[in-house]
Parts: C-alpha cells; structure tokens; sequence
C-alpha cells in the first residue's frame, strides 16, 4: 500500500473517532431514560407528534392540533414528544429542556403553550441564548424557578429528550413534525383539520366509535 495513502488513512480514522469524541452530549441520542408520556385530552385514538419547538412546521401546526383536539373532545388523546433538529435550531435543546423541566412541576402543558404563544415564539426563536426568556415563562406560569433552575440543566431531564430523540430515529423519523395514530406512522397531506379528521374518523370508525 503506498505510503503517503497509508497515512492519510491514519489521519482520516483517527479524526473521525476525534468526532465522536468530542460529539456534544447535547446531541447524542443513546440513553437508557424512559420515554415521555404527556398527553392532553382523553379518547380513545392518540395522536402522537414528535416535534420541536423551533420547528416554524410544528409551530403552525400547533394551532391546527388545538382546533383538531376541540372538535373530537372525549375522543381524542393528543401526546407530544421530543425531536429537537438541534443541527438547524440552536434554541431546540433549550426549549426542550424548559417543557421537561416544568413537566416535573406538573405544569409541562403550559410551559408548551407558552413557548409555542403566537406573541412570543418569533422572538425567542430568534435569540442567540433564549434561556432567559424560558426562565421568564417559568416565572409566568407560576413553577419554583430555583427548582426549576435546578431541573432545566439536569442530566436527567437532558436524557429524557434524548430517549424521545432516540425513538423517533429508530421509527425513521427525520424531519418535524412526525405523527402516529394509534402506534401508525400517518402522512398528513396538509395542515387542516380536515386532513386529520379524515384519519381520526377512519380510526374511530374501526373501534365502532362515531365518527364527526
């Protein structure tokens, strides 16, 4: 083997696991933590989303979701987990973080309400450090803002996201927002309530529920 090829080989090996190395925690997938399991609304057909909260996708169809989960009221069971594009969304990770952390105050719905608010989600999405903004929010929604200090820069709040990040990378989920109904991967063609009225009758339909 030529030589000078031999080590260019060396040097491409050895920083190739340098990558690895040093790769952030932040985005590394491998954990051991449990999924999470926040849910609004209660019905017998789930619809599962695997967002991000910097997503400008995830944050129109955030107002969709909402109409969806008022129309089929006792009907259906909305679940929201993590996958932070952290690549293309600096501030991903961060806004992850604060919905965990003010999960564990049991107040996970308000902190996603608040950072998907339609007065506020320009502005820190623009930010080039928008954890004060999320500290504000804690404040607002009335969390303990020195355990929720505490529990936003844990690890163990960090493994949380990584377990939902893991998950959807092993459904094949790349992009967001990404849906299941009922455990099935759904292709929503657009974001209205009619398009997921469609596959929220159909799955109605097939447990003998009334469809709208």
């Amino acid at each position: 083997m030529d030589k000078r090829f031999l080590i260019i080989l060396i040097v491409l090996v050895v920083g190739f696991f340098g990558f690895l190395a040093f790769r952030p925690k932040e985005d590394s997938p491998n954990t051991n933590a449990e999924l999470t399991n926040h849910t609004r609304g209660t019905g017998s057909v789930t619809l599962l989303e695997y967002g991000d909260f910097q997503c400008p996708a995830c944050f129109s169809y955030k107002q969709t979701i909402d109409q969806v989960l008022a129309k089929y009221e006792g009907k259906l069971t909305f679940q929201f987990r993590h996958l932070p594009l952290s690549s293309i969304h600096p501030n991903a990770i961060a806004a992850a973080r604060a919905s965990e952390a003010a999960g564990k105050q049991g107040k996970f719905w308000e902190m996603y309400d608040k950072l998907y608010d339609q007065s506020g989600w320009l502005a820190w999405t623009q930010e080039s450090n928008a954890a004060p903004i999320f500290r504000t929010y804690a404040q607002q929604i009335g969390l303990n803002v020195d355990q929720y200090d505490t529990d936003v820069n844990s690890a163990e709040v960090l493994a949380t996201i990584n377990a939902d990040r893991a998950e959807a990378e092993r459904l094949g989920f790349t992009g967001t927002p990404s849906f299941q109904l009922n455990g099935e991967t759904i292709e929503v063609t657009e974001n209205s309530v009619d398009a997921f009225s469609k596959l929220i009758d159909e799955a109605l339909a097939k447990q003998g529920g009334d469809q709208q």
